[in-house]
């Protein structure tokens, strides 16, 4: 499982109704917590992304700095290393592993870090992508403990058309016969293979592809990096738990909940947090004019496009140093308003 930390939740009630039994979460910490206690920074994990991955946002020297911060970085249910469908016994195993929201992430990150950890205030929550979205949650689920957030490539509800681009993925990976309904005897590689060959198209920009910027990561072809993505999907994930993290995608809304009730405009308006929104100007389906109706509710959000045909993958750890850079400088200028007031 790699070097990481285990918390035991014990059996929880999630949204559905449903009581998953002897839950976790996985995490990892990075740096301590000072003695005033307010140099905690939470990152949460993206879609296809685990504790270990999130190293790439922080470090000795950038803004986010272990020698200065303490960071924890959470991994969300679904992606092999907190409970998901692949290492949960019957009977939630494989397909009948229950639907997790983000607010039941968020709910049970909330018991790691105050239970196990013992934070009452969060400095910053930040996150590219899915970690994203779980920001937006934080801030609504919890206004009085966090004080600021940095979604980048996210949203705080996810739109129609990003849940048709996840319809795509999601029938081309479920199209394979040996995917069973999900009581599949091995992956159904096939199936895996035509997700990433499906996702890669919508990861970056048509310019991406014009200009020819996959040579940068070393393909000499468009081929060459659908292959890449297709190996990637088979090497590295279970199909169930993509499919299970793709409804709490999809399904990501931080209104959904008996403390908003729908009410997203109230959801938004309920944030305290300082925020910075993030979006990518050649993101397929995060794109600017979702956070751009996000910041009309929100007191105290400023939106800060970064253009590039990077598209959503512009924030992957090591594709676009300039925009490490460009997020460093977000990340001081949050956490500097907290110093100054």
């Amino acid at each position: 499982m790699g070097d990481c930390k285990t918390f035991a939740l014990g059996d929880i009630t999630l949204q559905s109704g449903v009581v998953l039994p002897d839950a976790k979460l996985t995490y990892q910490t990075y740096g301590e917590i000072n003695a005033a206690h307010d140099n905690v920074i939470v990152l949460p994990t993206f879609y296809t992304g685990t504790h270990a991955r999130n190293e790439g946002f922080f470090g000795s020297g950038r803004a986010m700095d272990p020698t200065r911060h303490f960071v924890v970085s959470i991994d969300m249910f679904g992606n092999g290393y907190s409970s998901s469908p692949s290492n949960t016994p019957p009977p939630f195993d494989g397909p009948r592993f229950p639907h997790v929201t983000l607010y039941d992430n968020i709910a049970c990150q909330h018991r790691l870090l105050t239970e196990e950890l013992g934070v009452e205030s969060i400095a910053l929550v930040a996150g590219w992508s899915m970690a994203g979205c779980q920001s937006y949650q934080w801030a609504a689920q919890y206004p009085n403990m966090v004080r600021a957030i940095l979604p980048f490539c996210a949203s705080a509800k996810t739109s129609q058309h990003n849940i048709v681009f996840l319809e795509g993925v999601k029938a081309a990976l479920c199209a394979d016969g040996n995917w069973n309904n999900g009581d599949y005897d091995g992956q159904p590689e096939r199936g895996l293979r035509a997700f990433g060959r499906v996702y890669a198209g919508w990861a970056f920009s048509q310019t991406f592809y014009r200009e020819g910027l996959y040579r940068q990561l070393g393909h000499e072809t468009i081929e060459d990096l659908l292959l890449d993505w297709e190996e990637d999907h088979v090497q590295n994930w279970d199909a169930n738990n993509l499919l299970t993290k793709l409804w709490t995608w999809q399904n990501g809304d931080i209104s959904a909940n008996e403390l908003y009730h729908g009410d997203f405009r109230a959801a938004l308006g309920a944030i305290k947090a300082k925020a910075i929104l993030i979006p990518c100007a050649d993101d397929l389906y995060f794109p600017p004019k979702d956070n751009e109706i996000e910041t009309l509710y929100m007191p105290n959000a400023t939106l800060r496009p970064y253009s590039s045909p990077w598209g959503h993958c512009v924030a992957n750890p090591g594709n676009v140093p300039a925009f490490e850079t460009f997020l460093d400088t977000c990340v001081c200028d949050l956490l500097s308003i907290h110093e100054e007031r």
